[in-house]
């Protein structure tokens, strides 16, 4: 990260944009309301786990975050070279470590202008998003395209083969692994978008 970014100062405009108070974004994101004031201030560096907390309450994304120049290719249609990938985003994510296979995923255009993200995922054989659940403040579903994914929502556990879908709310405790020896494409949609 650059010694220069200030993660105070842009998390407070963020807010602001948002047209939030501290204590609102504190609910939203599921934090203390004095752990919003001593980010925007600088008193506390936060860890990359608490900062994702905090910007999924402004269904903002950790690359939006520290690259706010970055711009997505406007469409409204996309060639395949013109998807955003977001893999490293994911990969180097608290929990989310891919087990032994490889993840992508890729987005379509600017999923903050629209408010909504969709994306392309491939997990390889044994791609796993990790043994801590992932959870944010999202609506979120997807339609196996090809293979088998096994997909965890709180209590739940199905495999969904090529065909079937999901639609849940993101609060609830979720993982996402392949557990078969073929890949799995998927095609999901998260709004506020979440990456």
């Amino acid at each position: 990260m650059d010694q220069i970014f200030d993660i105070g100062a842009r998390l407070n405009a963020m807010r602001v944009a948002a047209g939030l108070s501290q204590r609102q974004l504190a609910e939203r994101a599921g934090v203390p309301h004095a752990q919003i004031s001593n980010v925007e201030t600088n008193k506390v560096s936060p860890s990359v786990a608490t900062l994702r907390k905090i910007l999924s309450g402004l269904g903002v994304g950790m690359g939006d975050f520290f690259e706010p120049e970055r711009s997505p290719p406007k469409g409204p249609f996309f060639s395949a070279h013109e998807l955003v990938d977001l893999t490293s985003q994911i990969v180097t994510s608290p929990g989310l470590d891919g087990g032994d296979g490889k993840l992508v995923f890729r987005q379509i255009g600017d999923a903050r202008a629209h408010n909504l993200q969709i994306l392309h995922e491939v997990y390889e054989p044994n791609a796993d998003t990790g043994d801590t659940p992932l959870q944010h403040a999202s609506s979120e579903g997807g339609y196996v395209v090809e293979g088998e994914l096994e997909l965890t929502v709180g209590d739940e556990v199905r495999v969904l083969k090529a065909g079937e879908a999901y639609l849940f709310d993101s609060r609830v405790p979720h993982r996402f692994r392949n557990l078969s020896d073929r890949r799995t494409v998927v095609i999901s949609a998260c709004s506020p978008p979440y990456l």
